[in-house]
């Protein structure tokens, strides 16, 4: 059983898939308490739901693309079998996950997108560097950038891991923290070799709107 805080249909908001159709299946629990968290209603609030269950709702949409998220979707073991039974059934799995549990045992054919927490989150501490030797070329590793000390770190962290030769980099605002144009300034002005994302689905409907 995983308790699942909801299930919809929208089009992805972030990553290299942003723009696309995608099923959500977010997850109840988190073991972090970020400064600028989006989704407080997921720590707590959900129902308990068979795999089953989750992958025949999941069949009603008639869409390929699924995201696993949160929450933080790895805090249920269980998880992990969710993953792979969604793979098996011929959907293209994605899972968020911010970076401060194990990745290494998810389904290879599973697309992560993982955080690495920058100081403004208060959860830097948190982050299980590991992780990053258990990444495919095609997983992808988010930055959520609330500030100069931020980027700054970022930096820092991809010359350190060498992550551009690992992974796709994403960059991203904390929304309303910091203006978008001022982080594609510095990336502009640095030459990063990283991808600017905006949270999509913030800009389409209200930036407090659940189930989108």
């Amino acid at each position: 059983m995983l308790k699942v805080n909801e299930i919809y249909y929208s089009v992805q908001g972030e990553s290299s898939k942003a723009g696309l159709p995608c099923v959500f299946i977010r997850l109840t629990y988190c073991n972090l308490r970020c400064s600028y968290c989006d989704t407080e209603y997921a720590f707590y609030e959900g129902e308990e739901k068979t795999i089953e269950e989750i992958i025949r709702e999941v069949l009603k949409y008639n869409c390929n693309l699924v995201e696993i998220t949160g929450g933080e979707p790895l805090v249920q073991n269980e998880s992990l079998e969710l993953m792979k039974k969604l793979c098996d059934e011929g959907f293209e799995v994605m899972i968020e996950t911010g970076g401060s549990l194990p990745v290494k045992e998810i389904d290879k054919r599973v697309m992560i997108i993982m955080d690495l927490k920058c100081p403004s989150s208060k959860m830097m501490k948190k982050n299980l560097y590991e992780n990053i030797e258990f990444l495919k070329k095609t997983d992808e590793i988010k930055f959520v950038i609330g500030n100069r000390e931020d980027y700054n770190w970022s930096r820092e962290i991809i010359a350190k891991y060498n992550l551009n030769e690992k992974c796709s980099i994403l960059f991203s605002v904390v929304f309303g923290q910091l203006e978008p144009v001022q982080l594609v300034n510095w990336i502009l002005e640095d030459r990063l070799n990283v991808r600017y994302q905006l949270q999509m689905h913030k800009i389409i409907w209200h930036p407090e709107s659940k189930g989108v």
